[in-house]
């Protein structure tokens, strides 16, 4: 049985002339994609974060009909009930068929996407929901399960499924797309980086006003097999791969044109090979003066690259996590100390700026062996030394092997752990403690842990303190 038809539906228009009929093509309603980022922002960030709009620029590219949202759910002002009706009134008026609602799913709303999905369905859209983002990228089998509402779900890079999702209402074969009720192969979507539209150069995120700084990306994939981390495909490393130079040389044109002063640089880890040289040569020809954060390793940190950072603002940012073998190999996340020392010695020699993260709550970690990770750093006086509670991401090999470890974690909105086979809850708040004390001496950190652990006297509640954009 044909569709029945509808004023947004495609139709044959007919008209006698000379006892025959003459077809009109009338062309279809275009079907409308709702893309909605529920984000945890700064107040300094872009009203679109990159991921998204890279989606949008995309479906823009591709002539699609789209209305992006973008909502910080660690804004005091955050509401669900915005969110609905935002959704709400762009489908109003449309057939089910016509329009799509899209969803980035992390760890810090995943817990809102579900009740939003409910709300959603409760409120009569009939549309297709679509959700993609990390914790949908990193789930196994039974994802219709975790999200019964949605309809379909994007794993891995979204611009190019989305854009063959937008382009039917049918349910369209494409890899790293499953829909709900049919067999999931677990793919993992890819991009063709050397086509991919720039959120930039198609206006998605404007430059002009106020905006004065960005996340930008010019790679992605990590070669790193971290067992805590997201940046990798189950059960092997995600290939890096660069984006075109001809683009980033035309973006960095466009932040030095439109006064962008403040870039922070998403690759996991930049200072790899000559596309990081070309890079950082290409903003020294334009004699770039903003500040540029990277995030970079020791063990690739070579004087060719610190020769490419003269005369740039460069703030360069290190993993180390820990500095004992034990609990390295626990997450596969060796470092080799010497190169640390030496990279350290360096950094001071030439006067960049740098900071350094450790994690604490790992596999096999003290609160002892805590301390002297950071003792490590303060020693070396590292200016910026910053602690983050360890998380269980979804689709982690760490996340799998919790009772190996006997990782708990907390029931906070972004839950951490507290409690190992080598920690109590309470090792762990001290842990947190120093952590905080870390955060407020930033720049004017004591030159040791012990004189660090004078200021862990009546802290703050620091609960709500981490932030996924640092």
């Amino acid at each position: 049985m044909a569709p029945r038809a509808s004023p947004r539906e495609p139709f044959l228009g007919e008209r006698m002339s000379n006892q025959s009929f003459e077809v009109i093509s009338v062309p279809p309603q275009p079907r409308r994609v709702i893309l909605v980022s529920i984000d945890w922002t700064r107040d300094k960030d872009p009203r679109l974060p990159l991921g998204h709009a890279s989606i949008v620029a995309a479906l823009r590219h591709a002539n699609v009909d789209v209305r992006a949202f973008s909502f910080a759910v660690n804004r005091s002002d955050f509401s669900e009930e915005h969110i609905l009706w935002s959704v709400l009134e762009s489908a109003r008026g449309l057939e089910a068929r016509d329009v799509d609602l899209g969803l980035g799913v992390y760890v810090w709303n995943d817990r809102v996407v579900k009740r939003l999905l409910g709300a959603v369905r409760r409120s009569g859209f009939a549309g297709r929901i679509i959700l993609g983002g990390p914790q949908v990228s990193y789930a196994g089998p039974g994802l219709e399960q975790l999200y019964p509402e949605a309809d379909g779900f994007v794993r891995g890079y979204g611009e190019e499924a989305m854009v063959a999702i937008a382009a039917t209402s049918e349910r369209v074969r494409f890899p790293g797309v499953h829909w709900a009720g049919q067999l999931d192969a677990g793919v993992q979507a890819q991009a063709k980086l050397e086509t991919l539209a720039s959120p930039f150069l198609e206006d998605v995120i404007e430059l002009s006003g106020e905006q004065r700084f960005i996340r930008w990306e010019t790679q992605r994939g990590c070669p790193f097999r971290c067992s805590f981390c997201q940046h990798r495909e189950a059960g092997s490393r995600l290939r890096r791969r660069d984006l075109p130079m001809a683009r980033l040389e035309e973006e960095i044109e466009l932040f030095v044109y439109s006064g962008v002063n403040d870039i922070a640089v998403l690759d996991p880890l930049f200072n790899l090979g000559d596309h990081a040289l070309a890079v950082l040569r290409t903003f020294q020809r334009l004699d770039y003066r903003g500040r540029l954060s990277l995030q970079c390793h020791f063990s690739t940190l070579d004087d060719e690259f610190l020769d490419a950072c003269e005369g740039l603002a460069v703030r360069l940012e290190f993993g180390l996590q820990t500095i004992h073998e034990k609990e390295a190999r626990a997450v596969e996340r060796v470092n080799h100390l010497e190169k640390v020392v030496e990279g350290v010695r360096k950094l001071h020699a030439r006067g960049i700026p740098f900071e350094v993260s450790i994690i604490f709550g790992l596999p096999e970690q003290t609160l002892e062996s805590f301390r002297q990770t950071v003792d490590f750093c303060l020693r070396r006086q590292v200016p910026v030394l910053k602690a983050f509670p360890l998380m269980l991401l979804r689709g982690t090999q760490l996340e799998r092997e919790r009772a190996r470890w006997g990782l708990e974690e907390n029931d906070a909105p972004i839950p951490s752990v507290i409690r190992s086979h080598t920690f109590n809850e309470q090792e762990w708040s001290r842990m947190e403690a120093l952590a905080e004390a870390l955060r407020q001496t930033e720049g004017r950190h004591p030159d040791c842990v012990e004189a660090l652990e004078v200021r862990v006297v009546s802290l703050p509640d620091t609960s709500g303190w981490w932030s996924p954009a640092a």
